[in-house]
């Protein structure tokens, strides 16, 4: 898909992500903002997904048998996730409007147990996804499944042990069908990531356990479109990928950018209207 079309596509997401959260008035819109551009250029673009060939629908298939699975880690940031699941096709548009209410299927954090269609994993506590995603690749690998395996994970999450578990086991059994990102936003709950728990060189750290490390603007998508594609080509070397993206919290409006502050916070009446006055309405509200 052509750049542009990615970035409509990216505005529409956010307006989403901010019409959810103000609507229950709880959520996390800081860390889904900044990782629109990043989901949006794997799922309208990147990724192999099953589609019909009659409805040229796209179908969901827990297996994920021969086409390519995403593993959302950082679960908190679900907003962005569930929008830009609705406007794939996977379950109508209309059904956002019913972001973290009593009996919804589209909990605060993603769940499979509603049979939601696009999410194979809970992801709620932190520190997990990357395990998950690796044991899917291999599975691909025993399978001699071609697809790839995606996993994405924040910065400050990278203050769980298990992650470091599973950083050390993937290059050591060769698990080069995978591709892992690192929102490296610099912000998580409480504060500054280098304040709270300073991650320092992480691509030093991550080379050291043996992984191909690249970099990536993650709200330019165009650089996104650029770094997927190289680092797809590098598959199947022997050592998984993990790409460092440098996002902004809160990208896409000015006044939630750059603080700690928009983690988890719902915009106000006067807010909302600030905030989706500076994204264009692309694909239409629900």
């Amino acid at each position: 898909m052509q750049t542009q079309e990615l970035i409509s596509i990216a505005s529409q997401v956010r307006r989403d992500i901010l019409r959810m959260v103000h609507g229950c008035q709880s959520g996390h819109p800081g860390g889904s903002l900044g990782c629109t551009d990043l989901l949006v250029a794997l799922y309208f673009d990147a990724m192999q997904l099953r589609v019909d060939s009659t409805s040229n629908q796209v179908v969901f298939a827990m297996s994920a048998l021969n086409e390519d699975a995403f593993f959302l880690s950082n679960g908190h940031i679900s907003p962005v996730l569930y929008s830009v699941l609705a406007r794939r096709g996977y379950f109508p548009i209309q059904e956002l409007s019913s972001f973290r209410k009593i009996n919804s299927r589209l909990q605060g954090h993603p769940t499979p147990h509603e049979h939601l269609e696009g999410v194979r994993i809970a992801s709620g506590s932190l520190g997990q996804g990357l395990s998950v995603a690796i044991g899917v690749a291999q599975a691909k690998k025993l399978n001699n499944d071609p697809a790839v395996v995606y996993c994405l994970m924040g910065d400050g999450e990278q203050n769980e042990g298990q992650v470091w578990e599973a950083a050390m086991y993937a290059p050591h059994h060769k698990v080069d069908n995978l591709i892992a990102f690192i929102d490296v936003n610099g912000q998580q709950i409480d504060g500054p990531t280098e304040k709270i728990m300073n991650n320092r060189d992480l691509q030093l750290k991550y080379e050291a356990f043996g992984w191909k490390v690249l970099h990536v603007n993650g709200n330019d998508l165009g650089d996104l479109q650029i770094c997927l594609a190289n680092a797809k080509n590098m598959l199947g070397n022997g050592v998984p990928i993990m790409i460092l993206m440098r996002t902004e919290m809160g990208a896409g409006v000015d006044f939630m950018m750059g603080s700690h502050k928009w983690h988890g916070v719902a915009p106000n009446d006067q807010q909302l209207e600030e905030a989706l006055s500076q994204l264009s309405e692309t694909l239409g509200d629900y």
